[in-house]
């Protein structure tokens, strides 16, 4: 997904329209709506600063507004690929199921994505158990690293 997309989704997420949001950034209301609708469609794409105010006025980690482009099957594959290059990402099959794990002893990297992936779990554990909530658990996502607390 695209910078613009994401930004669209956050905005929309939050209920906010593109006027509201560009003029919260400090465009002028004449061009406040116009500017945003140019960062989603993807005639512009924002500068580091630009990204960096969206994302705190969004309430999101700047990067969770900069994925890499997984539109497509073939894209997300090779960044799945490319996770087992680095990170030591295997996939495996479980009882008639495709699953994704990091070999922990793939080297350093692996074992930093296996620690990063278990406190996520432990936070998706419980929203399951119903100890917070789902608004609790996309904020503790959308502000990744910045709000997790197992110490990684």
């Amino acid at each position: 997904m695209a910078i613009g997309e994401r930004i669209h989704f956050f905005r929309t997420m939050r209920g906010m329209t593109q006027k509201y949001l560009g003029m919260a950034l400090g465009f002028p209301e004449k061009s406040a709506d116009v500017r945003l609708a140019q960062y989603e469609n993807g005639s512009r794409t924002p500068k580091a600063d630009v990204t960096a105010a969206l994302a705190q006025v969004l309430d999101v980690s700047p990067k969770a507004l900069d994925v890499p482009d997984i539109d497509s099957y073939v894209g997300l594959m090779h960044t799945l690929f490319t996770l087992e290059d680095r990170y030591g990402l295997e996939v495996c099959e479980c009882e008639d199921e495709v699953h994704l794990r990091v070999h922990i002893h793939k080297g350093r990297d692996a074992a930093e994505l296996h620690k990063m992936l278990a406190a996520w779990g432990a936070v998706a554990a419980k929203l399951k158990a119903g100890k917070i909530t789902r608004e609790e658990y996309d904020r503790w996502r959308y502000r990744y690293p910045e709000l997790d607390t197992s110490g990684q």
